[in-house]
């Protein structure tokens, strides 16, 4: 009698994870049936707000649903996480984030006890950005040997700018420091426009710096790129060597990658139909020609692949808030 019990027990079970499997099929196949709200901490008119208007424009054609952007920048990123959070975990909210949001977070708000992907599931792939080094058109720099000589020559005394205290420009500084063995200031800039100004006049030395932030300046003759901290040459700026090839510690590599994430409790066969769309459009030539112009490289990273990318930097974060005492808090 014992032995028939946990017989029915076990197919009672195995028949529940199959219905179960079966109604999680079922949903992704019937996905979308009403509009999508994508939540992004990005302002509008910034390169990844332009991305991302342009994936939910080609998203809806392919859905046949409409697909909104909810602009919520702000707060370090936390009102949009907190507005995605409160949604249910049906697909139908999707979330925008940078890898820093989902890395960095973490590690610079202690006391919030947060970790982002305790709460959110990474689904999809957008892009990877590198960044530049960049200086001002009349400065003495012409390579990276040049600026660290400096930086050792002059403890403390070598001031770079970024977009923010956590940013990639702030923690590839720190990065810098630790692999070249110098101490530079930081100087956080509330507006990246001004940043790049001041940049280009000397008045901050140099700064770590993208095509779609920096390419205004740049266009105007203030602005060189002496490095790319990347392992290979961007494709756009194809004279601009690598952090290497400039005189610069060869394994540093500062980017950031931004992805779509789901509130934790989606179905996984709902996540992969996400993650297969969101690859379809991204496919798309004129995505693909507005990648290149930003210097943006399209990924095709698995769900679980996006989080292996996000330890990889949370690891390589938490050293660098640590050694530099850093807090948003």
């Amino acid at each position: 009698m014992r032995r028939h019990a946990v017989n029915a027990h076990r197919h009672l079970i195995a028949w529940a994870a199959l219905l179960a499997t079966g109604t999680a099929l079922a949903q992704a196949g019937d996905y979308p049936n009403r509009p999508v709200n994508i939540v992004t901490p990005f302002a509008a008119g910034s390169g990844p707000d332009a991305v991302l208007r342009m994936v939910g424009d080609k998203l809806g054609r392919l859905w046949n649903q409409r697909v909104t952007i909810d602009n919520k920048p702000g707060g370090g990123g936390f009102i949009a996480i907190d507005q995605a959070r409160r949604a249910a975990p049906d697909g139908y909210t999707l979330l925008q984030l940078d890898s820093e949001h989902v890395a960095a977070l973490p590690h610079l708000y202690k006391s919030r006890n947060f970790v982002t992907l305790q709460h959110f599931d990474p689904v999809a792939p957008l892009f990877r950005t590198p960044f530049f080094v960049a200086v001002g058109s009349e400065s003495k720099w012409k390579n990276m040997a040049d600026l660290i000589a400096d930086a050792k020559a002059q403890p403390d005394k070598i001031v770079y700018g970024s977009w923010g205290v956590g940013s990639p420009g702030h923690l590839g500084g720190q990065q810098l420091d630790a692999l070249a063995g110098v101490r530079m200031q930081h100087a956080p800039y509330r507006e990246v426009s001004q940043l790049f100004t001041n940049v280009a006049t000397g008045e901050v030395p140099w700064s770590f710096a993208s095509i779609p932030s920096s390419q205004g300046i740049y266009k105007t003759g203030k602005l060189r790129y002496i490095a790319v901290a990347a392992a290979k040459r961007v494709p756009q700026m194809p004279d601009v060597p690598t952090m290497g090839e400039a005189g610069g510690p060869a394994g540093l590599e500062v980017n950031s990658f931004v992805s779509l994430l789901t509130p934790k409790g989606v179905p996984a066969a709902l996540q992969l139909k996400i993650n297969a769309d969101v690859a379809k459009v991204i496919a798309d030539p004129e995505i693909r020609a507005r990648f290149d112009t930003f210097a943006f490289e399209p990924l095709a990273w698995s769900p679980e692949e996006i989080a292996r990318q996000a330890e990889i930097k949370s690891k390589v974060y938490g050293d660098l808030v640590r050694r530099g005492n850093i807090s948003l808090e």
